[in-house]
């Protein structure tokens, strides 16, 4: 993430002094690739600059932050990490810092050199007032989305951003277990592959997320679930705790307005091992 964020900052006319990093040979890299001057984190001094940004992980965040409010450091000092707040950066508020966050709600499984490939994506901000407005600049450089994200609200942002995609991976690798389990070709997987990218294409399309749920859960079809459900149990427990549970809140999210609650406990009912 911290490489992308670089390039983009350079495509769009920012100078990069200066990359510290912990792996020589990957910092002096990217520095060459921006034309800036490599260095460690105990010697970067950035100060007189406007940005000081901090791309680690998230436990290596405040003890960084601390070492280098050893020295001066630049007008406005960001982090990427989405689960954390500005607050982390609080060592570098005392030695004169504006303190805030940008995380982009996206996935970086390479580094990515072009900022036309942040175009509309959502970037969670937060911090001083000075800091976020430069978070905010440049995330409109990019034209993408900012989004002021509070610290009271970090943990269950953060928590529905790894749900989005981690969750959804996960979810898809559940598919593909059970259908190697039952001995399906491959074809099946990639099937599973392109009925995924639909249904997503479906929900941005919704006006409600839950509206492009389909199955047989959506459908109130209890029965034909729980077919699949004894054949799933035969052939890995495990997976049917999961699913049922998945199950559960389908039902929750595809539940009809006119549902009496009897009808609400009875398909509950229904729907439970």
């Amino acid at each position: 993430m911290g490489c992308s964020l670089a390039h983009w900052l350079t495509v769009r006319g920012a100078e990069i002094v200066a990359v510290a990093g912990r792996d020589p040979e990957r910092t002096g890299s990217l520095a060459r690739q921006l034309g800036a001057t490599p260095t460690t984190v105990d010697q970067l001094q950035t100060e007189g600059q406007a940005l000081l940004l901090l791309a680690v992980s998230d436990p290596a965040l405040s003890p960084v932050a601390t070492d280098l409010a050893e020295r001066p450091q630049a007008n406005v000092a960001l982090h990427t990490a989405g689960a954390l707040d500005a607050s982390v950066l609080a060592p570098l508020q005392v030695a004169g810092a504006s303190i805030g966050s940008l995380h982009p709600l996206m996935a970086f499984p390479r580094v990515l050199t072009d900022p036309t490939q942040a175009a509309g994506m959502v970037f969670a901000l937060d911090g001083d007032p000075l800091a976020r407005d430069l978070a905010e600049k440049i995330v409109l450089s990019w034209d993408g989305i900012p989004a002021l994200v509070t610290a009271e609200a970090r943990p269950i942002y953060h928590l529905g951003a790894s749900i989005a995609a981690g969750g959804v991976v996960t979810l898809l690798a559940a598919a593909f277990e059970m259908a190697s389990r039952q001995g399906l070709p491959s074809e099946i997987m990639q099937g599973y592959l392109t009925l995924a990218r639909g249904a997503l294409d479906q929900a941005s399309r919704s006006i409600r997320v839950a509206d492009a749920i389909t199955g047989p859960v959506a459908r109130g079809d209890v029965e034909t679930f729980q077919r699949q459900i004894e054949s799933l149990e035969k052939l890995d427990p495990s997976l049917t705790r999961a699913v049922l549970g998945l199950a559960d809140l389908t039902r929750r999210f595809t539940a009809n307005e006119g549902d009496s609650d009897t009808q609400s406990e009875e398909r509950a009912r229904a729907l439970k091992p």
